[in-house]
């Protein structure tokens, strides 16, 4: 008996000690345990304390701060303070990486050791694989015999990636934002294309890093063999800049560049270029151009801008391919917004670039002075309107003119209870103007008159409308009758008064209700008129379509609108405009002006976009009579066709001509081949253009334009 119960003794004994030497869980539970700063969860976890290990398998999640292991297999040597991982290892990084192995070996914060088998996927979906990698410090990693390439769509069939860069040593170093190579090869659909024996790009956590942009390459039959290199310096978080050296073979090295600059309430932009070659009198000089755009809160209700647009000669922007502009226009202004009150200090100067722009009689405006004001009356919806404006216009040739203008109104619009809209107006608009070297009407050139004159001008009128609508099924039908009248004196633009800011008229049915359809304040529309028209459309769930046609009446002819400007009869012409949208691939709209008597075009102009993105064909199609608007401008015709074709999610063409129809003459061409995945676009455009002015001659351009994804470009921050 005594035998049995010592040997009973001794069992319990032996159980004891060994449940102090390890413990297991039950197969099939998770065991979470803490360990230091470590937390352990794994299927099963044992602890050998003689020899300070942690052994966990099964499943095994480590956490360690912000980074999270995973894997198999995981032993950890507390004493060493040395984490050992095997079998479907995963590495969670604080920034977002995620590093995949086949066993690693870690100090205990996961920051420091070896890595074999490694992959490694970026937070911005880029992979780099190595045979074995080695980590210092968590924040920087060097691979061997190692692969990257951002590309994830933009794969071949055998699974290849599109591009990525070989190289036998790889070194990201995350303080400095930066991947390094060590002789290493880009590859093309696993074709090595490049040797470099040191490359650099930065990391995906940078969005903005000073280095070299996409290069633009191509030719041009007037400046010869074109590469323009880009860099970009990162100066600060709130400034840059951008250079663009362009090496033509005809004319030489042209500088561009572009500065930027972002401060608590304003910012800068400033580009410019400059070049020593040919001028327009064939000899060596400088040329260039600046321009600048400015913008400042000066407070909650008062900001002021600068748009600034110089250039050495006409027709430099152009031969150069900068712009397309005729026209520079600087301008000046402070402005303030408060409540429904606005006021504002301009000014202007432009400065023409075609051949025919005369800068003698080109204006310098300064000051533009304007005030509005709305205030409420009584407890209903009318109100008081007060808008005021005076005007400094000068010239070396021609007339001079300084102008104030107040204009009090009385609006008073009103929702019947049977659904009619009206609004109700009164207007006195009071002039003052002090003018020089005006040209009488009707007298000789050169016989001018100089001198005060003004004018006290009166508006009433009333507008009306009544929109019906009805649904049936998904659409809704709309029917909206509107008219209106205007009542003012005859005349009132008499021939002391400049006409400098009401000059081209164009009348189409935007404008046909206007209180005043001349553009500016210098004119006024006198007389007795009526105007009505009708607005109709049906709009559903998957397109659209809707028009207006209108006209107007007046008592009496206006032979201060030029005889083809559509207004100086008793009726007008007819202008309207129809938009058709029935589904996603169509797209239409006509706008037009139909004369009242014959019914013939005076106006015509069509958009047209119809097909889906395989095969979308666009056409624009714009004419105008002779004289149609202020007389300004004469005939004018001219269509641009083309077309676009995504042939695959990744390759797309276009084309498109442009055309003066009147001259029968064709004015450029264009053609551009694109391929565009996730990691690389190539752009391939052909131009031509016929255009010649001056030193300006046609010219045939031709440029393709690689981008590889992360290899030094800017990010948008989308």
């Amino acid at each position: 008996m005594s035998k049995i119960l010592t040997t009973f003794l001794c069992f319990i004994l032996l159980i004891c000690q060994a449940s102090h030497s390890f413990s297991q869980s039950v197969p099939g539970q998770d065991k979470t345990e803490k360990s230091g700063n470590k937390l352990f969860k794994a299927d099963r976890l044992r602890h050998e304390r003689e020899l300070g290990l942690v052994i966990a398998t099964g499943s095994v999640e480590m956490v360690e701060g912000e980074r999270v292991l995973r894997a198999d297999t995981v032993n950890y040597n507390q004493k060493q303070d040395i984490v050992t991982a095997t079998g479907n290892v995963v590495l969670m990084e604080p920034g977002g990486d995620v590093v995949f192995a086949d066993h690693v070996e870690l100090t205990g914060d996961f920051k420091d050791g070896i890595v074999e088998n490694i992959r490694i996927l970026m937070t911005d979906e880029a992979r780099m694989a190595a045979v074995g990698a080695r980590r210092v410090g968590g924040e920087r990693t060097e691979l061997r015999k190692a692969v990257y390439s951002p590309c994830r769509s933009c794969e071949s069939k055998s699974g290849t990636p599109l591009w990525r860069i070989k190289a036998v040593n790889v070194v990201h170093n995350k303080t400095e934002q930066s991947i390094e190579y060590r002789d290493a090869f880009m590859e093309f659909f696993g074709i090595p294309i490049l040797y470099t024996p040191y490359f650099v790009h930065p990391d995906p956590t940078v969005k903005r890093r000073s280095g070299f942009l996409a290069p633009r390459y191509g030719s041009e039959s007037v400046l010869g063999v074109i590469l323009e290199t880009p860099y970009y310096f990162n100066i600060a978080p709130d400034k840059d800049a951008t250079v663009r050296p362009i090496f033509t073979t005809n004319e030489g090295l042209v500088l561009a560049g572009e500065y930027r600059q972002r401060f608590v309430d304003a910012e800068l932009k400033l580009t410019g270029s400059g070049t020593y070659g040919t001028t327009q009198s064939g000899e060596q000089g400088f040329r260039g151009h600046l321009f600048s755009d400015i913008r400042a809160d000066l407070n909650e209700t008062w900001r002021t801008g600068a748009d600034i647009r110089l250039t050495s000669d006409d027709t430099y922007l152009q031969r150069y391919d900068f712009s397309s502009i005729d026209t520079l226009t600087n301008h000046a202004f402070v402005e303030g917004f408060k409540g429904q009150n606005y006021a504002s200090a301009q000014s202007y100067f432009w400065r023409g670039l075609r051949n025919d722009d005369d800068p003698g009689t080109t204006p310098l405006v300064a000051p533009i002075l304007d005030f509005s004001a709305i205030t409420p009356i009584g407890k209903g919806d009318a109100r008081w309107a007060l808008d005021a404006n005076f005007l400094s216009l000068s010239r070396s040739e021609g007339a001079d003119s300084r102008r104030l203008s107040v204009t009090n109104s009385w609006e008073l619009p009103h929702v019947a209870r049977t659904g009619e809209v009206y609004h109700m107006y009164a207007s006195l608009q009071a002039d003052a103007y002090y003018a020089s070297n005006v040209q009488k009407p009707g007298k000789a050139i050169g016989d001018t008159s100089s001198g005060f004159t003004g004018r006290l001008f009166p508006r009433i009128g009333l507008d009306w409308r009544f929109p019906f609508s009805r649904s049936s099924g998904s659409s809704t039908q709309i029917i909206e009758p509107i008219a209106g009248f205007q009542v003012a004196p005859n005349g009132g633009n008499a021939g002391q008064i400049p006409n400098e800011d009401s000059q081209d008229i164009k009348f189409d049915e935007t404008n046909l209700f206007s209180r005043n359809r001349f553009t500016g304040l210098d004119r006024v529309e006198g007389g007795q008129r009526v105007y009505y028209g009708l607005r109709f459309g049906i709009f559903g769930s998957s397109g659209y379509s809707d028009g207006f046609i209108g006209q107007s009446y007046r008592l009496r002819r206006d032979s201060d609108f030029s005889p083809t400007s559509g207004l100086n009869d008793h009726f007008s012409d007819i202008v309207g405009r129809v938009s058709v949208q029935p589904s996603s691939p169509v797209k239409l709209q006509y706008r037009f002006r139909i004369d009242k008597d014959d019914f013939t075009a005076r106006r015509n102009e069509l958009s047209a976009n119809v097909g889906p993105p395989a095969l979308q064909l666009n056409l624009n199609y714009s004419f105008f009579d002779e004289g149609s608007g202020s007389g300004e401008f004469t005939d004018r015709e001219e269509t641009t066709f083309g077309f676009s074709s995504r042939i695959t999610p990744a390759w797309s063409i276009s084309a498109s001509t442009r055309r003066d129809l009147q001259s029968s003459s064709t004015l450029n061409h264009n053609i551009g081949l694109t391929y565009e995945c996730d990691c690389f676009t190539m752009k391939l455009t052909f131009a031509r253009t016929f255009t010649q002015d001056r030193d300006v001659r046609p010219s045939d351009t031709i440029f393709v334009r690689l981008i590889f994804k992360n290899l030094g470009e800017i990010q948008s921050g989308n």
